[in-house]
Order: structure tokens, then sequence, then C-alpha cells
């Protein structure tokens, strides 16, 4: 909670039948991973959607929404991050995005997914901030470099353990990362890990 302009990545899991009722938010961008099973998902924009496991959804709340997010099952509990980043501008009119990306693509290498430019189909977020996925073997290296060097990264490790700088992460462990241009990853297990960069 309060890393530059993350501010706050939850982990939340939902009983059967579930969920947050009806809420309101203003100027704040939020994602909402699934990693496991689906959500209902309804706002004041009149979306209503379905997300799934490999999908991701942005809203960026702006002047004002009000959302509700409930397990769409009767039966099993979802997993899912909702990740709040605060915006670059404000008071912008809302907006709501939701797409599936590729689990192959993020396979031994980084897959971004959100973007302030949108580049290579990833979803635009009213922030300078990259949010990638990668799902990795063991004994799988990878570097990033940062976009921007006042940027930082957290890094979320959502199964498996990793080695960054000597540092020994396992599953569900963050770390906060300042003052480097790039960063190496090293998996020491089977490993998936969710890596974003804000500005500090």
């Amino acid at each position: 909670m309060g890393f530059g302009m993350l501010r706050v990545l939850n982990d939340d899991i939902v009983a059967p039948s579930r969920g947050f009722g009806t809420h309101p938010h203003r100027n704040m961008e939020i994602v909402s991973i699934p990693l496991k099973g689906c959500l209902s998902h309804k706002d004041s924009m009149g979306n209503e959607h379905i997300i799934r496991a490999g999908e991701v959804q942005i809203m960026s709340a702006g002047t004002g929404i009000k959302h509700s997010e409930n397990n769409n099952s009767a039966t099993d509990e979802v997993n899912f991050l909702q990740i709040w980043v605060s915006p670059k501008i404000q008071n912008i009119t809302p907006r709501y995005v939701q797409k599936e990306f590729d689990i192959n693509e993020r396979h031994n290498q980084l897959q971004e997914v959100i973007s302030p430019s949108g580049e290579n189909g990833a979803i635009v977020i009213n922030q300078n901030a990259y949010f990638s996925l990668a799902d990795l073997d063991a004994q799988c290296s990878i570097k990033y470099s940062l976009n921007s060097t006042s940027n930082g990264i957290y890094l979320f490790l959502l199964s498996g353990e990793v080695a960054i700088e000597n540092n020994i992460l396992e599953a569900r462990d963050g770390a906060e990362i300042e003052n480097v241009d790039t960063i190496e990853i090293i998996a020491n297990k089977d490993a998936e890990i969710l890596l974003i960069e804000v500005p500090l």
C-alpha cells in the first residue's frame, strides 16, 4: 500500500455467490486481474460483463463511477487482484476496458498488458505505469529495463520462487525496487510474476 503512484494491491478471495456491493470511486485507475474463477461486473456506465482468468479489466474512475464485483459461481471461490493506481490527469471522463490476453505469450517472457500508450495490444492507463505478467520455467532468467529512470518497480510473486539481486521471493511476496535501470529475475522454481512499473 502506497508505493509511488501504486496506491493499493488487493489479493482477494471471494466466496461463491458473494462479492462487493455497489460503491463509488473518483480519480483512480482500477485494475482487476482474475487469477482463478470469474467475476460479474456492473457499473454506472451501463457495463455488465463477466471477467475470467486470462483477462484484464481497467476502469478510469475519473469524475466518478459506481461499480460492483461479484463471484459469478455458486460453487467455487474466485481469486483476483484489484490494484489502484493514482491517475496522471484528474477528472477525466470515466472509462471501462476489458481484454483477454494469450497466456502463451507470457511463457518465459514478460507480456505487457497495461501501458500509457497501449502499444503492442496493451490496455491504456491514465498514468505513466506499465503492468507485465510472466510465467517462468525453473532456471529461466529474464531482464526488465525501466521505461523511465524516475519510476520504480513493484514485483508481486503469484507462485513459485525467484531471485532478484540475491534476494529470494516466495509465493505472494512483494518487492519494492528503486534506483535501478534494469533488473534480472531468475526463477529458482516454476514461477508466475506480476511486475508493475510506476512513477515514484
